[in-house]
């Protein structure tokens, strides 16, 4: 990937979780010059293990072969629903930078008091690996996980997308676009 490519795109998703039955997916398609050209949207279930599907959907609704890189706004939404980016990676193509914004001892624990017994979403998380921090040019520190893309390529991609602060644009903008969109049909 050429980062400093100016119509490099990303596509970024967030959610915006209030508790409900269903949550909502934003995704943003920004080109690295910050322009804006696509938007797709999903919901998930609250505790559920459809955030993977949901996100392949969205790719699928896009329809569109110019995307760089997928950046998830977390690996694990809408109350313990755990993404799996490498199988994200595997089916589209596309590399996948899941980005957190604190240091954290991680949710193992808080998975098996929530879901006891769900030694498959245990797993799933568990396969998610260890996060990486990285010191972004704002000064800010964001903790990386990728597939599909060496662990410095994904820092210096974050590192491009981000104006201030420490949330890269296309994850900033999908996240505005969650947390203003109604409610789910049926939350």
């Amino acid at each position: 990937m050429h980062i400093p490519k100016k119509g490099l795109r990303a596509l970024g998703i967030a959610e915006s979780y209030s508790g409900r039955s269903r949550s909502t997916l934003a995704g943003v398609v920004m080109r690295k010059d910050r322009i804006i050209d696509g938007f797709a949207f999903h919901d998930v279930t609250v505790g559920g293990t459809d955030a993977t599907d949901a996100v392949l959907a969205m790719v699928r609704d896009l329809d569109r072969q110019d995307i760089n890189a997928i950046l998830l706004s977390g690996c694990v939404i809408a109350w313990f629903n755990v993404l799996d980016p490498d199988r994200v990676f595997v089916t589209t193509g596309i590399p996948v930078i899941c980005v957190t914004y604190e240091e954290s001892d991680g949710l193992s624990a808080d998975i098996q008091h929530h879901f006891p017994g769900d030694d498959e979403r245990l797993s799933a998380y568990e396969k998610l690996g260890d996060r990486v921090p990285f010191v972004l040019s704002t000064g800010q520190t964001v903790f990386l996980r990728s597939w599909g893309l060496p662990e410095a390529d994904a820092a210096r991609l974050c590192d491009a997308f981000t104006l201030e602060g420490k949330i890269p644009e296309p994850l900033r903008v999908a996240r505005l676009c969650a947390r203003h969109l109604p409610p789910c049909p049926g939350s």
